[in-house]
């Protein structure tokens, strides 16, 4: 190959090279979401497992269950067998298929009741880091009295007042939660609201709500979503909790919380039937801390 007059002989070489290598193709979402997946741990990988798993159960729980809801199939408190593989509760339910719709009704509800508390927290925390001065005084000081009071005591009461149905259950729960998102959230967007960028889209004439969604939410998901893996946990042990003492999802919607309660004398007999919903809520909570704990190692930038 002859070079043309004046043309250096290594650029000519590297531009040759260059036409002749294919154009390198950019990985999609999809194919780096997966490649971080498989580089995942192996506890983040089991918790991604069993969080799948649950996903499904609470989904497709009428194909899954073996008898509907509160169908009764047998005597009471009916021994493990091959009719029924965990036995029959306290009314002759199949135990097993309360399980499996307890999953739709507690995780449901949880899951409602986080993403409530996330946007009631998470709007009123972005407001206060803009507005600042007077709104964030008064919306920090209220947020500081809400905390002052134990949540499981003050849910408790207010169920008491206004009934214990799930609407009440989730609303109440997610008002109370929402002071943690609140501080959270307003904590991560005060770093962010000083930003040049911000302050540009302040002199643009922007509004709150597109400053808020378009500048500072972007730039706080991360610690947020962790957030909200965490707070989940709370949430699901929280509804758990007051289903046990009476005032959370009420029979004869199958709870984890309220089955436990319901057989809880089985255990005096020696068999384990109780423990089975516990033992859910127990599994649950720990895959969620597994894959949340990841994903705050991913976002932090540190190396493995």
């Amino acid at each position: 190959m002859t070079n043309a007059p004046g043309t250096n002989p290594d650029q000519a070489n590297a531009a040759a090279i260059a036409e002749a290598a294919p154009p390198l193709q950019q990985r999609s979402r999809w194919q780096t979401a997966a490649r971080e997946l498989r580089r995942a741990p192996l506890s983040a990988q089991f918790g991604m497992i069993i969080v799948l798993f649950y996903i499904i159960l609470a989904v497709f729980a009428p194909l899954i269950a073996p008898y509907s809801e509160n169908e009764l199939v047998g005597v009471q408190y009916a021994p493990w067998s091959d009719e029924f593989v965990f036995g029959t509760d306290q009314l002759g339910r199949d135990m097993l298929s309360r399980l499996i719709f307890g999953a739709r009704n507690t995780i449901g509800i949880a899951f409602v009741t986080t993403l409530l508390a996330f946007l009631i927290g998470g709007s009123l925390g972005l407001l206060a880091s803009i507005l600042g001065g007077w709104a964030d005084q008064i919306l920090g000081r209220a947020v500081d009295v809400l905390m002052a009071i134990p949540l499981l005591i003050f849910a408790l009461v207010l169920l008491s007042i206004v009934g214990p149905s799930w609407i009440n259950l989730a609303l109440i729960i997610a008002v109370l939660d929402s002071t943690r998102v609140f501080r959270l959230s307003r904590a991560v967007a005060m770093n962010v609201v000083v930003m040049d960028f911000v302050e540009a889209a302040r002199l643009q004439g922007e509004g709150l709500s597109w400053i808020m969604a378009r500048e500072i939410l972007p730039n706080i998901l991360p610690p947020l979503v962790a957030e909200f893996g965490l707070r989940f946990c709370f949430v699901f042990l929280t509804v758990s909790a007051l289903s046990f003492l009476g005032l959370g999802i009420q029979p004869p919607a199958a709870d984890w919380g309220s089955m436990v309660r319901e057989n809880a004398t089985l255990i005096n007999y020696g068999d384990i039937t109780p423990l089975l919903p516990a033992a859910a809520i127990a599994l649950l909570t720990v895959a969620v801390n597994f894959v949340v704990d990841w994903f705050l190692h991913k976002t932090s930038g540190l190396k493995e």
